[in-house]
């Protein structure tokens, strides 16, 4: 029997580390809104220390730009002055899109 992804601990840890999302969360939209929402979760409740931009932006790159985009936009509804620390990766992934997305 599977369990659930909801059920299941995600090793954000050993992704962030390996730089490398396993295949299974990448599987179906489904599954990687699940992923993005539980990783930005992850991200706002580690100190900040265990983890570094460079490393993120790493797992942020092998999602497809909508992705990327719900990351932001989940990490804005949860916790909106985290933005400031997240500003250089945000910036950096969002000057790939068109600039009116986001007004």
């Amino acid at each position: 029997m599977d369990i659930p992804l909801a059920a299941q601990a995600i090793p954000f840890a050993e992704m962030l580390e390996k730089g490398k999302i396993p295949q299974e969360y990448l599987s179906s939209d489904y599954t990687v809104q699940q992923l993005v929402e539980r990783l930005v979760h992850y991200v706002l409740s580690v100190p900040p220390n265990a983890y570094t931009m460079p490393q993120l932006a790493s797992l942020l790159e092998q999602l497809d730009p909508k992705h990327q985009i719900f990351f932001f936009k989940k990490l804005k509804e949860t916790s909106p002055e985290s933005l400031k620390h997240f500003a250089p990766l945000y910036y950096g992934f969002m000057a790939e899109f068109h600039p009116l997305l986001f007004t």
